[in-house]
């Protein structure tokens, strides 16, 4: 626990200083216990798999199809997420908050990655605003709620489990029927369409709503 702290707070400090190299050895710290697991996870041992958007199973190992291209797992989190044509508006947030270097960073990360149809549910006009360059401190707010310091692939994801993001806010884990649910901090609700995207840096999950905190 003093380890996760420790680490999540890095992390925090990193967002106001440019993310430096120390910020990223102490996140890297604490991967902890779950580093063995997760390489496992990355020689096929693991059981956790990912899962295609009708909810069937496969490992991830080879890479996992989104947004019609291969996400490979030598790539970071931010090369993979370019080549999807289903996140062309998170990347282009991304870029206009200045997380492309964090993301691009030694981690590990957990992201939750919302799809285009997911920023397409907010009100007209809100990602318009949102990437100005006078709102990149809000932009910045809502997309390192989708971030958690650690790799957590689906089969570490229980029900009632509290995840503690880069923002500071938790998210809430709900596990019902296979499917993997997120509850953010207005009350939202976001559902894992396609879980373990494994990148060199951490783990990707595709979801549907975009998680917003409560500031």
């Amino acid at each position: 626990m003093v380890k996760y702290l420790l680490a999540t707070t890095a992390l925090l400090l990193a967002l106001g200083t440019g993310f430096s190299s120390s910020a990223f050895a102490q996140t890297k710290a604490q991967d902890g216990k779950m580093k063995t697991k997760d390489k496992k996870s990355m020689n096929g041992t693991s059981t956790g798999g990912s899962m295609s958007a009708s909810g069937s199973m496969a490992g991830s190992s080879a890479g996992v199809m989104v947004g019609g291209a291969m996400m490979a797992p030598n790539k970071d989190i931010v090369t993979n997420a370019l080549n999807s044509k289903d996140h062309t508006t998170l990347v282009t947030a991304v870029k206009a908050a200045g997380l492309v270097p964090t993301l691009q960073g030694a981690g590990p990360f957990t992201v939750f990655a919302p799809t285009n149809e997911a920023f397409q549910k907010l009100p007209a006009g809100t990602v318009e605003s949102l990437v100005k360059p006078e709102n990149k401190q809000q932009l910045t707010t809502i997309l390192t709620y989708h971030v958690v310091p650690g790799r957590y692939l689906a089969s570490d994801l229980k029900d009632g489990q509290k995840l503690t993001t880069v923002e500071g806010e938790t998210l809430t884990v709900m596990t019902m029927g296979g499917s993997v649910m997120l509850h953010d901090s207005k009350g939202g609700m976001s559902t894992v369409t396609i879980p373990n995207v494994v990148s060199s840096n951490g783990v990707t999950h595709v979801v549907d709503a975009v998680l917003m905190p409560a500031r």
